[in-house]
């Protein structure tokens, strides 16, 4: 059976941040955490929620961010400097 409760260190591990990260996330309320004895845990589905939640933030809104790479981004100029420097 997969672990359903994470120490700190684990949850951080699994997303990919540091420990210190993890526990400012706790503390926010972005990360749900529990208590056992003087222990804090992560569920596991805590840590997919907070995945899903920042996939979401992601998505474009349509407020004119269409998603795709590059767009928005002003084009390098023949002489090598981006945009028209004025």
């Amino acid at each position: 059976m997969d672990k359903l409760l994470l120490k700190p260190l684990e949850a951080a591990q699994v997303i990919g941040v540091s420990r210190s990260k993890l526990y400012e996330l706790m503390t926010s309320g972005r990360i749900e955490s529990v208590a056992i004895g003087r222990s804090r845990r992560v569920p596991a589905e805590a840590i997919t929620m907070f995945v899903e939640e920042l996939r979401r933030a992601g998505e474009p809104s349509g407020s004119g961010a269409s998603g795709r790479m590059g767009e928005g981004l002003v084009p390098a100029d023949p002489g090598g400097r981006r945009g028209s420097g004025q």
